[in-house]
């Protein structure tokens, strides 16, 4: 502020400005220094010396005790035979393979438990949070009980109660069957697809008609302004027509002799693992979705009422795009902690990450090794997660505000 009197002008500083906010700034090799290590560099970098020496002591007493073990430190037993067997492995896997295999089987294991509970947990957890909102009280109170029951209890207590009810189920002869769907004490029997000469050119269709349909309704959407269903009909026709003249067939489970043959089976535990999971993170991601719908103003759904569109309309137009801005941040977390506690399958015997290395661990004494690979890969599973679900969510706050924007 500045005030004339005469020729005189006088000027005023704020009160919140000190006197150090207005001299020149310092300039030099220890200005920046200071600027990047903070105050006081020097005590921070001793500090920091001290820490190093401090990991220098202990992994040198480790590495000791380590040789009077008669144990050699490095990750040379990758290479050497597992003399075990695993029960479930996705990739072919028998005792005389390495360790190094025998981990990448429970690597695989831990994606498809944790690919699949993300799946089935998001689909599930969004509908019962649509459905906590609608207005019948005998739902919401049904779907609040289901929530507060949940994550209130461990999932490892709900992990073994799972696995207790998968191996209570009745044998193959008296297993109950509906849709195709049986269940046996010896896991769950779905229909599966089956090509007899080969998945490639059924895939390669798929692929042809996914691309097609996308390409279309992008065209569409240049020239009318929408895309049209129409699309996606004609896409998935020429998909089927490409798959059954490929002689893909769908094999549904059946009795034969005394056990279920055809289709694909999922194991007691593998089966377990993913309901609990599913059961579990539901609930939290039906709270988030719960409060994503409602952090959209009301007068977005009047307005949608006034220009004609029906409940189930407002809801996949107009709420849930703007909801999605405050669950897809939220569900991300959940995702991540749903990658981690996969890692109680140890606890149900499914072979998984964890479970085969603490084997590893045991049979070949390299702990420290087997701990430092399960940390780096379920961090690089995390921080995966995270960036594919940054990335969606920088693209749904973009166009959130291309739309505020456009208002």
């Amino acid at each position: 502020m500045r005030r004339r009197s005469g020729k005189t002008a006088v000027t005023f500083l704020p009160e919140n400005v000190t006197d150090r906010a207005v001299r020149p700034q310092q300039r030099g090799p220890w200005a920046a220094l200071v600027a990047w290590w903070g105050p006081r560099p020097f005590a921070q970098i001793a500090v920091l010396l001290g820490l190093a020496a401090l990991l220098l002591w202990f992994g040198h007493n480790a590495a000791a005790a380590l040789h009077r073990a008669g144990i050699s430190p490095g990750f040379a037993f990758l290479g050497r035979t597992a003399n075990f067997q695993i029960g479930e492995a996705p990739i072919a896997f028998q005792a005389g393979d390495t360790y190094l295999r025998a981990i990448a089987v429970g690597l695989l294991n831990t994606l498809k438990a944790a690919l699949a509970g993300c799946l089935s947990a998001t689909i599930l957890g969004v509908a019962l949070g649509v459905l906590s909102l609608t207005r019948s009280r005998f739902v919401r109170a049904l779907v609040r009980s289901y929530i507060e029951v949940i994550r209130n209890t461990p999932l490892l207590l709900q992990l073994f109660f799972w696995i207790a009810l998968a191996h209570a189920l009745p044998g193959p002869r008296q297993a109950p069957a509906a849709l195709g769907v049986v269940l046996s004490n010896r896991g769950i029997f779905v229909p599966a697809l089956t090509a007899p000469e080969g998945w490639a050119l059924p895939l390669a269709g798929v692929g042809l008609a996914l691309i097609s349909a996308i390409l279309g309704n992008r065209i569409l959407a240049r020239s009318i302004g929408r895309g049209s269903a129409l699309v996606w009909i004609l896409a998935v026709l020429a998909a089927g027509s490409v798959a059954i003249s490929s002689g893909v067939t769908l094999d549904l489970p059946h009795l034969q002799g005394f056990n279920i043959r055809g289709g694909a089976s999922l194991s007691p535990e593998f089966a377990a693992l993913v309901f609990g999971l599913t059961i579990k993170f539901a609930a939290s991601i039906a709270e988030i979705v719960r409060a994503g719908i409602l952090s959209v103003p009301q007068g977005q759904r009047e307005a949608a009422r006034a220009l004609g569109l029906n409940e189930a309309q407002i809801l996949r137009l107009v709420v849930l795009p703007q909801a999605l801005r405050v669950i897809v941040p939220l569900i991300t977390s959940n995702f991540l902690d749903l990658a981690k506690d996969s890692s109680l399958a140890v606890a149900i015997g499914f072979p998984d990450l964890v479970s085969i290395l603490n084997t590893t661990a045991n049979t070949t004494g390299q702990a420290i090794e087997a701990v430092f690979i399960m940390t780096v890969t379920f961090l690089a599973i995390n921080l995966s997660v995270a960036a594919l679900m940054n990335r969606y969510n920088t693209r749904v706050a973009l166009r959130g505000q291309g739309r505020g924007a456009g208002r």
